[in-house]
């Protein structure tokens, strides 16, 4: 059969897959079947008294051809009906010559029923899986689109954004008094403003294939650097606890971008003096590697964990300086890009401690099955620095 032959007979049977190929093209499994029906009619009405056999396997013929395809309802009713006439005459041809008991009729309309219930039910799964298959694609379809929003609406805002911030910066420098305090607070809100951009850009690029550049990184330089920067931005009592002699393969400016999100959260929610360090451990056993981050803060309510790491999810500890919402977004965001995970344990007025989870450098050509449950927190060492 010819391509355009195979698409017209496909087109004539409602219900066929489009990856269906030879033998089972529409009109070379019909043709099989009605032959089969037929070499098996006959033989109820020359083998009379075995007529159960032949009888049999015209209905599970018929149902195994349902089952490469489901036809719509009124050519299902039109073959059943068929076989059932079909089938009904060859037994009553029987009885009628005394071969078979006339009870035999009754398995013509049992037979029917059966296969009804198995049309009923394959019509049914049919339904439900063109409608989840509907709403997967109207999901993708909206993740799309929200992927595109966030990356048109962070290029849009950048340039506006730069040029006012480079605008504000110029007459604070002019300004005095009341009107400077004002200006201060102009450039803050647009610094805000940029790095909420920078951020929405980020994630919304989490899922291209070119987001991330890998290459190898020691956890414990990395973390030292990172002390490092962070020591002199906020009075806190900073430390580095135990840095494990572990490595990951990893995009080290998206990296650092999640780290410093973490810090930043770490220094918005603790006060002055409060404690916070940078550790680092490898578990041989699942190929992983942790960057822990804990502090002395207000720590997170518990109704409030499951969706820490939701966009534009703040908190609600009161008393201390917001974000913009997005940073422990991005952080998952990164993690995941690195086929990680981060995770959060919290007492509420005792602080936090957050666990970026990455493959290992020895693993990380594989694709980890999962990312295993975290260790149980072992106090590390604290090195102070002065």
């Amino acid at each position: 059969m010819q391509p355009d032959q195979q698409a017209r007979a496909t087109a004539l049977i409602p219900g066929l897959r489009p990856s269906d190929q030879w033998p089972f093209w529409p009109v070379w499994l019909d043709l099989a079947w009605v032959g089969f029906s037929l070499l098996n009619l006959a033989a109820i009405l020359i083998f009379a008294r075995w007529e159960t056999v032949p009888f049999h396997f015209i209905w599970i013929s018929v149902t195994l051809l349902y089952g490469f395809r489901i036809w719509p309802t009124k050519p299902t009713l039109w073959v059943l009906a068929v076989v059932v006439v079909t089938t009904f005459a060859a037994i009553g041809v029987d009885v009628l010559r005394h071969a078979e008991p006339a009870d035999e009729l009754n398995e013509v309309p049992l037979m029917a029923a059966m296969f009804w219930a198995m049309v009923w039910h394959a019509r049914r799964r049919l339904a439900a899986d063109t409608e989840r298959a509907r709403v997967s694609d109207e999901n993708a379809r909206l993740l799309a689109t929200q992927r595109r929003f966030l990356q048109d609406a962070s290029h849009q805002l950048r340039t506006p954004i730069t040029i006012a911030l480079g605008h504000a910066e110029l007459l604070a420098r002019e300004l005095t008094g009341q009107e400077q305090r004002d200006i201060h607070v102009v450039l803050g809100e647009l610094t805000r403003l940029r790095s909420l951009g920078e951020r929405l850009l980020i994630i919304a690029a989490a899922e291209n294939p070119d987001f991330l550049h890998p290459e190898p990184v020691a956890l414990d330089e990395f973390l030292g650097e990172a002390f490092l920067r962070w020591r002199p931005t906020a009075a806190r009592d900073w430390q580095l606890g135990q840095l494990a002699a572990a490595a990951v393969r990893a995009d080290r400016e998206r990296l650092e971008l999640a780290l410093d999100a973490l810090l930043e959260n770490a220094v918005q929610h603790t006060r002055p003096g409060a404690l916070i360090r940078l550790s680092a451990s490898n578990d041989m056993r699942t190929a992983f590697a942790c960057i822990v981050i804990e502090d002395e803060g207000t720590g997170i309510p518990q109704d409030e964990l499951a969706h820490i790491f939701d966009r534009f999810r703040t908190g609600s500890r009161a008393g201390l300086p917001g974000g913009t919402g997005l940073g422990l977004a991005l952080v998952r965001s990164i993690a995941r890009g690195h086929r990680g995970e981060v995770r959060v344990h919290s007492t509420l007025g005792a602080g936090s401690r957050f666990e970026l989870m990455l493959p290992a450098l020895t693993a990380a050509a594989e694709v980890p099955a999962g990312v295993p449950a975290p260790a149980q927190a072992i106090e590390p060492v604290a090195h102070r620095m002065p």
